[in-house]
C-alpha cells in the first residue's frame, strides 16, 4: 500500500525503515543507532494534547522496566523540537495518579517535514493530514519490524499490554514456542505444530514432563522462567545504550 506521496506503508517482517532526525536528546541515525536493541517507535498526535500527556508521563514512569527487557522508546510527531521541550518541561510540573516530577528522557523525534511519518505510514488521510496517528512500531534487534498497532485519538495505549507484546516475542525468538490467547508472562507456551504425520504422532504419544496436549495440533509447555542470552552482549559486557551510541562513536561493536 502507498500513500499520495510513493511511500509504502511498511509490514510485519519488513526492514524498518532507516532515517536520520533531530530529538530532544540529539540527533540519531535510525535503526543503526539501535542495533541489538529492542525499540519501541511510536507517534502521538501532536503535544499539549491530554491523551498524549498520559501516555508519556507513562512510558517515561516505565522506561526502566522497558530496559531491563532491552529495550528503547522513541517517540514522534510532527510538532517543532521547541514545542517538544516546551511540552516536556511542562510534564515534569504535572501530577497524575502515582506519578509526578517525570522527566521524559527517551528521544522524541522533531518531524516536521512528516518524512518519518510518511515513511512508516502514521499519516491517515481519514482521520488528519497534518497529525500522526497512534502507530506503535515494535523493532528487533536485527531492525526487523515485529508488531504494528494502531490506535484512535480517543484511546490512549496500554503500555503493560506493549510490555507484555515484548516479552512474548523475546520468548517466542529465544524458545522457539508461540503465546496463546490471554498469555501473560509465567503462564504456559504452545509448541509449534508438527509437520507431518510421524511428528504428530510421537507428539501425542511421547509427552514430556513438562508439556501436555489437547490434540496432536494443540500442545502446551511449561514456561521457562530463565532470561534468554543475550546475543548481543559478547563475552559478558554489555552493550551501549542507544543514548550513549549516539552520543559517543562506539565503533567496537560496529560488526555484532
Amino acid at each position: 500500500m502507498e500513500d499520495n506521496h510513493g511511500y509504502r506503508m511498511p509490514l510485519i517482517g519488513d526492514k524498518a525503515p532507516s532515517f536520520h532526525a533531530v530529538t530532544t536528546q540529539g540527533d540519531i541515525n535510525f535503526p543503526e543507532d539501535y542495533r541489538g536493541k529492542w525499540v519501541i517507535l511510536f507517534s502521538h498526535p501532536a503535544d499539549f494534547t491530554p491523551v498524549c500527556t498520559t501516555e508519556f508521563m507513562t512510558f517515561a514512569s516505565m522506561m526502566k522496566e522497558f530496559q531491563l527487557l532491552n529495550t528503547e522508546l522513541v517517540g514522534l510527531s510532527i510538532d517543532s523540537i521547541y514545542s517538544h521541550i516546551a511540552w516536556l518541561r511542562k510534564i515534569r510540573e504535572l501530577a497524575w495518579k502515582d506519578m509526578k516530577h517525570i522527566d521524559v528522557t527517551f528521544p522524541l523525534i522533531a518531524d516536521i517535514s512528516m518524512e518519518i511519518a510518511r515513511k512508516y505510514g502514521m499519516l491517515h488521510p481519514g482521520y488528519s493530514g497534518t497529525q500522526t496517528v497512534r502507530a506503535v512500531y515494535i523493532i528487533d534487534p536485527d531492525g526487523i519490524i515485529r508488531a504494528i498497532l494502531y490506535y484512535p485519538a480517543t484511546t490512549g495505549r496500554n503500555m503493560n499490554e506493549l510490555k507484555r507484546m515484548i516479552i512474548a516475542l523475546q520468548k517466542a525468538d529465544c524458545e522457539k514456542v508461540a503465546t496463546p490467547a490471554n498469555w501473560a508472562p509465567g503462564d504456559d507456551v504452545i509448541l509449534p505444530a508438527p509437520g507431518s504425520c510421524n511428528a504428530a504422532r510421537e507428539r501425542v504419544e511421547q509427552i514430556q514432563n513438562d508439556t501436555y496436549c489437547l490434540d496432536w495440533f494443540l500442545c502446551f509447555k511449561q514456561s521457562n522462567n530463565a532470561p534468554c542470552s543475550n546475543p548481543y552482549e559478547p563475552e559478558g559486557i554489555p552493550y551501549p545504550s542507544a543514548h550513549a551510541r549516539h552520543r559517543i562513536n562506539y565503533r567496537r561493536y560496529q560488526d555484532l
